[in-house]
């Protein structure tokens, strides 16, 4: 801006020069000279404006950028703050969300039936499979209608009625071999889920809200321990029942958009 300044300054200055000279019969060399000097400046004058017109532009560019650069940095820490939110979510799933009475209940279930665990730290039910299944099989034991009928009563319990809750299958390291038991499970991926489907659906006619309920199957990459012999396979291929806090997002399971 000061060059722009000092640029019209002597373009007024040579103006004058060639009006004052005209009036003083200066000679026409000096005239020449004059006009060709005020051309230059005028030329130079051109450019600068030139130049400061595509300074602007720059500087308004590089405002838009940071503007859309500062943009995706508040998205960006929006979203971390909302995984961290999560992530704090599921940690607190590692704590039992049942109070002391129901918790009591749950453990009174346990001692009721031997092959029923429930851990009183973190509030997870597991079922062995081989009280609730035969071999390869996905069809629950009658004998198993009673302790699910206990479950559900349990779980529909005013003081645990807005717990969510997730049912996992498990198998053992064994491959599917019986060809009657692969035409319905081929892999042990088919029977673990397919196993956590058939106790959300006895839950479901025992009274508890299918929307209330998950399925998910672990296949044999989830064991409790090696799968070093048949007692240790017993106790891998099993069922667990997680019961969620209502505010807890698993899996895609959106508490904030989910049917209530």
């Amino acid at each position: 801006m000061f060059s722009l300044k000092r640029a019209a300054i002597s373009v007024c200055t040579l103006i004058s020069m060639i009006l004052l000279s005209g009036c003083h019969s200066v000679p026409n060399p000096h005239i020449r000279q004059a006009q060709l000097q005020a051309r230059h400046q005028w030329q130079k004058n051109q450019v600068l404006l030139s130049e400061n017109s595509q300074l602007q532009q720059q500087t308004a560019s590089l405002n838009s950028e940071l503007q859309t650069a500062n943009q995706r940095l508040a998205n960006l820490n929006s979203e971390r703050e909302q995984l961290h939110n999560r992530y704090v979510s599921l940690l607190n799933q590692s704590k039992n969300p049942l109070g002391n009475d129901l918790t009591k209940k749950f453990e009174e279930l346990a001692r009721l039936y031997p092959e029923f665990e429930f851990d009183p730290e973190t509030g997870v039910s597991k079922f062995h499979s081989d009280i609730l299944f035969d071999s390869g099989s996905d069809k629950l034991k009658s004998t198993s209608k009673q302790l699910l009928n206990d479950f559900a009563r349990l779980i529909n319990d005013p003081a645990a009625s807005q717990f969510h809750i997730l049912v996992v299958g498990h198998t053992d390291d064994k491959p599917i071999a019986h060809s009657s038991t692969m035409q319905k499970h081929p892999t042990n991926w088919h029977l673990s889920t397919d196993r956590a489907n058939s106790v959300v659906m006895a839950l479901s006619k025992a009274g508890v809200k299918e929307t209330r309920m998950g399925a998910a199957g672990y296949s044999m990459f989830q064991p409790v321990e090696p799968n070093r012999n048949e007692a240790s396979r017993l106790r891998n291929r099993r069922v667990e029942i997680y019961v969620l806090a209502p505010e807890a997002a698993v899996a895609g399971w959106d508490p904030e958009t989910s049917l209530n």
